[in-house]
């Protein structure tokens, strides 16, 4: 993805500087609290502006400093290469997940978003 489709915000004027996009993305993903997630478009959604695949490009450039395990593909498969370590925790932070079928190539359960998906409605302890 190029930084032609990040919004204008979100183009970096200095190496050292976050987007602005990207601030509020991260601080959305700091919202999300354990044992809930949403999606990338969810985050989009949340704070009007972008698209999924801009989110994703601001937490795969950024979002190694926040629960970025909370913020999920929309059909609830885990982000490949980080599956295991977002299995981990899912499972310590309570979060639903589905268990794999046996014809599933990889055994690894998926998340269970009617159950794990949060709106931004409820506020996360600590935070207001």
């Amino acid at each position: 993805m190029s930084e032609q489709s990040l919004p204008d915000d979100a183009r970096p004027e200095y190496a050292d500087a976050l987007p602005e996009y990207a601030e509020r993305v991260l601080e959305v993903t700091e919202l999300i609290p354990p044992g809930r997630v949403m999606t990338y478009g969810d985050i989009a959604e949340y704070l009007e502006e972008g698209g999924p695949r801009q989110v994703g490009r601001v937490m795969s450039l950024y979002g190694g400093g926040v629960p970025w395990w909370r913020v999920v593909r929309a059909d609830g498969v885990l982000l490949a290469g980080q599956e295991l370590e977002a299995l981990d925790r899912y499972r310590e932070e309570g979060t639903p997940l589905k268990e794999a079928s046996r014809a599933a190539e990889d055994h690894l359960p998926r998340l269970d978003l009617k159950r794990a998906r949060w709106d931004g409605g409820e506020r996360a302890q600590g935070h207001t």
